[in-house]
Order: C-alpha cells, then structure tokens, then sequence
C-alpha cells in the first residue's frame, strides 16, 4: 500500500474507535515514516493546482493520527523535562543543506519542513505540517503553525505570526508565497494567502474578515492580497458609528494594496477608494 493509503485506512479505524491505548507496533511505523515524509518535503498539507492552493486532506489526517494514536510522554530537551505526544525534529541535516538554526528557543516540531539556505532565529516555533521553503527567513519571536505553508526566499520580520488551519481537513492552511516580506508584528491567519513578491507593511493584519482594498484592479478582496502588492493597515468607518454609546465615530481595520513599484498614493485618492 502506498503512504496516503495506509494514512486513509488508519484514519478509518480512528474513526471506528481506534485509540492510542490500542495502537500497535505497525500502526506508529505508517506514522513515523509520515513524519518523516513532510520532514523530507515529500507530501505537503496544501499544494497549489490549476485552482489555485487546495488542502491534501490524507496528509492533514495524518497529522491528527499522530495526536489522536500517541501517548503524552516525558521528554528531555536540554535540561527541562516536557510532556508532549510528538519529540521535536532532529536537525542534523540542517547544516548539510546550509540552513542554521539559532539555540536557545528555536523548536522545530517534527514533520516539519524547513528548506535549504534558510535562517530561523530564537525564539522562533515551526510546528508539524508547516512546509518553510528554500532561503527564508523564521525570525526571532516568530510562529509559523501547524501546517501553514511558507515559500521560498521569504522574509518573516520579527514577532511575526503565521496561522496554521489543521482541522477541518478539507480547508487549505495559511499560504505565504514565495518572495514575500511580512514585516515585523503582521499577523496571518485563517488561510488567507499571500501572493508572490508582496510586500507586506509592519503590524498588518491579514485575515479572511478584514477586506482588502485592492487598488490596482480596484476590487474588494477577502482572504487574499494578489501577487506583487505593496500592503498596508489603514481604518475605516465602521457602521456602528451610528450608535448612541459611540461619541465621535467608530472605525474597523482594512488592508490597503498598491503596486509594488508605487511609493505613495494621494492621500484623497486612497480614501476615495476606501469608500467606494
């Protein structure tokens, strides 16, 4: 049987009522070499297609498989003692790819993938399913969740936090394409993507309920900022201005995207655009 068939037929019989308390010899063998095929890069919990980036639901199955039939042990990293069903990722083939990871706070989960020629500074998490490509950058105090899937040559500034989407299993994870620049403090979640080559403004915001404000095709977006945009937070009136207990106006978050190539917009222009 192949991998994805002996994680559909285990998933079967979790959902028969397989526990951890039963799971056999066999059974943490299709796991362990699951982990070990997201770890190498060889199945990935999203893909991009034809439609654009579409969820592998075996492969998000098997990640619940590896919670659902383990059992919480003590493990030892460094001199603390943690409990956890998963260990954390060996790294040694890190350095033979020219990826560095600093110490003291930089976890790596295992089944995680982390490419070649990528930097991840402490404290930075990389949690199991997450796919971090070639050349990128995991900076200090950064998340990257559970199955979220970064590119390549990707800059993630400081204290940034990207969101994962690991249940339900047929949604499609967090996407940061390849080339984009999140800077510090900016916050992905939901499954929102980020196109390629975007540029992405400090402390922004980027989830499928705040829209995004297109001004290069004019449009209204929800969960996406397309490819090669200049992206930025900035407010709008919110409709519950009108009510008795708000004295001076009310205001909701919007993401405003320009082209790459364009320093400013008018400042009138922009705010017509917001309005329209």
């Amino acid at each position: 049987m192949s991998l994805q068939a002996d994680i559909e037929d285990l998933w079967a019989k979790k959902q028969d009522g397989l526990t951890a308390a039963d799971a056999t010899d066999d059974h943490l063998a299709t796991l362990e070499a699951f982990l070990a095929a997201l770890e190498a890069g060889e199945v990935r919990a999203a893909e991009k297609g034809s439609d654009g980036w579409e969820a592998n639901e075996w492969v998000k199955q098997g990640i619940l498989l590896n919670f659902g039939l383990r059992e919480t042990e003590a493990r030892e990293y460094g001199d603390v003692t943690y409990h956890d069903v998963l260990p954390l990722r060996e790294t040694g083939d890190l350095a033979e790819r020219g990826t560095r990871n600093t110490p003291d706070g930089t976890v790596i989960r295992r089944g995680a993938y982390v490419g070649s020629d990528a930097i991840l500074m402490s404290p930075a998490f990389v949690n199991i399913g997450a796919h971090v490509g070639d050349g990128t950058l995991v900076d200090s105090c950064d998340t990257v969740g559970s199955c979220a899937q970064i590119g390549s040559d990707v800059k993630l500034g400081a204290n940034t936090l990207i969101g994962g989407v690991l249940e339900p299993v047929e949604d499609a994870p967090v996407i940061v394409e390849d080339g984009v620049s999140l800077g510090a403090g900016c916050r992905v979640t939901s499954g929102f993507v980020v196109g390629e080559n975007s540029v992405v403004g400090e402390n922004t915001l980027l989830t499928p309920r705040i829209p995004v404000y297109d001004l290069v095709e004019e449009e209204v977006l929800y969960g996406e900022l397309p490819p090669e945009r200049r992206a930025f937070t900035r407010f709008v009136e919110s409709s519950v201005s009108d009510h008795d207990l708000i004295d001076g106006g009310a205001y909701k978050p919007a993401v405003v995207a320009t082209s790459v190539e364009e320093e400013t917009l008018e400042a009138t222009e922009r705010e017509d655009a917001l309005r329209e």
